[in-house]
């Protein structure tokens, strides 16, 4: 009775060996696990974190329906966003093909054959009965390769990290189309409003430039002053040609971003919104960066995907090096009737084992892991270079946005005190206190500060759109 107890437990201590040794070659792999790199990061103190962040719809933050409506519709049908989206689909179908590989591969067979043999052969005048046979046979193989070294996991390791870039590369694509659409719809409204400075000031030029040519008909100036006045207005025309031009590109620009077919391009009917003066721009702006701007950032999660993939490339790489043991088998039926094919007797089976070992191929396995580990290296390299690339943008453009708001505020002074200035030059030369050459310079200055107020307006606006875009989506104060 002893001797069968400790047979039987003799028996469950090799069983226990055997499964644990499969268990520890299935769960081994060989290269490096993927750490993320130690940089050299600021410090951030808790009064420059930025309270809570909102990726989603960033440009809402400028109140502007139209703008809203534009965007909602490059979001639908941006050719850019599109192949952004195809392109996450693609590497979410080679994720899959990854996977597979680590199940075993089950396929269903079926075959009927009929023959007719010769009668002037060997085994023809051989055969006693007749020359025809039949052969129905069905069955199932199968065939798995132990994924001892971790060459189908490293694999698919990749695969999932291509998958997170894919899928990062769809939000960079969404900022920067959308960054693109917003700085397009401010371009058109910042060209609205010159033209509007502009053909205000040219109806004031032509009743001037009709008064002086009366004048200089009737003698009452000289040819000077008519010529003068003249070329002014035809500057000034000039102007709003050029203006008209910019305007027409701007809209086909903006069409295009938000996947207008050719037919509305060329219809050229972008909604009317408010004036570039009054759309909002927010008032509470951070000061400081997020701790996390590394994770919110999409262009670095791009690198980061394709950093864990070279890393995972490397054990795949390295696998390579070590045997690939492979199971194969068949189960099935044959039977020379169709009838009694799923009958007893008529069960056939094989199952075998192979392995595979390279031992010379000229070096190609040594190179192939040499390619690996540069690969990594490179994108190591990649990877500091965009996270040095999120500080500098988030850096300039919180400088942009708190600069511009500033020289919006002098410009608007300097428009302001020339306002005045044009009202006391005008009541001046009625008096003939001054002359026309004087008028003509304080008009000229008034629209010059008037055009470049409009530019410091949209430098702004696009200051703010960089903003959201270099925090990876925008900011809730």
């Amino acid at each position: 009775m002893r001797k069968l107890m400790n047979k039987s437990v003799n028996a469950s201590y090799k069983k226990l060996a055997t499964t644990s040794l499969l268990v520890f070659l299935t769960a081994c792999e060989v290269g490096p696990d993927y750490e993320r790199p130690k940089i050299a990061m600021p410090d951030l103190n808790a009064k420059e974190e930025i309270a809570e962040f909102v990726a989603n719809k960033w440009w809402s933050v400028f109140s502007d329906v139209t703008l809203n409506n534009l965007e909602e519709r490059a979001l639908k049908y941006n050719a850019d966003m599109k192949i952004a989206i195809a392109n996450v689909e693609m590497a979410a179908a080679m994720a899959g093909v990854a996977i597979a590989d680590l199940f075993p591969s089950i396929k269903a067979s079926g075959r009927g054959n009929r023959s007719l043999d010769s009668k002037n052969t060997r085994m023809g005048k051989m055969l006693t009965e007749g020359r025809n046979a039949t052969d129905y046979s069905a069955g199932f193989d199968a065939s798995y390769e132990i994924d001892f070294w971790g060459k189908y996991r490293r694999a698919n390791e990749a695969a999932r990290a291509n998958l997170l870039s894919a899928k990062a590369g769809k939000e960079v694509a969404l900022l920067a189309v959308t960054a693109g659409v917003a700085k397009a719809y401010f371009q058109l409204r910042s060209l609205e409003a010159k033209l509007a400075i502009a053909e205000r000031t040219l109806k004031i030029r032509e009743g001037t430039c009709a008064v002086y040519k009366s004048r200089f008909q009737n003698g009452y100036c000289s040819e000077f002053d008519y010529l003068r006045v003249q070329a002014e207005m035809a500057s000034v025309k000039t102007t709003v040609l050029n203006l008209e031009s910019g305007l027409a590109k701007a809209e086909n620009a903006l069409s295009v971003l938000i996947g207008a077919n050719p037919r509305e391009i060329v219809a050229r009917r972008t909604a009317k919104s408010q004036a570039i003066e009054r759309l909002r721009i927010p008032s509470t702006v951070p000061q400081g960066l997020p701790s996390d701007i590394l994770a919110r950032r999409p262009d670095v999660l791009i690198v980061e995907g394709q950093l864990i993939a070279a890393n995972a490339e490397i054990g795949k790489a390295r696998a390579a090096y070590f045997p690939s043991i492979s199971l194969t088998g068949a189960y099935g039926f044959e039977s020379m009737s169709l009838g009694r094919l799923f009958a007893g007797g008529s069960e056939m089976m094989n199952f075998g084992a192979g392995i595979y070992l390279p031992i010379f191929n000229g070096g190609k396995i040594r190179s192939l892991n040499k390619a690996a580990e540069a690969n990594y290296r490179l994108m190591l390299a990649e990877y500091e270079k965009s996270i040095q690339n999120a500080f500098r943008d988030a850096l300039d453009a919180l400088i942009s946005n708190r600069k511009t708001r500033e020289i919006v505020i002098s410009r608007t002074r300097q428009v302001n005190a020339l306002k005045k200035s044009y009202a006391i030059a005008k009541r001046q030369k009625e008096v003939g206190l001054i002359g026309l050459i004087d008028l003509l310079d304080v008009e000229r200055n008034l629209l010059g500060a008037e055009m470049e107020l409009v530019e410091a307006l949209q430098s702004q606006l696009n200051a703010t759109v960089d903003l959201c875009k270099a925090l990876g989506g925008g900011w809730k104060a």
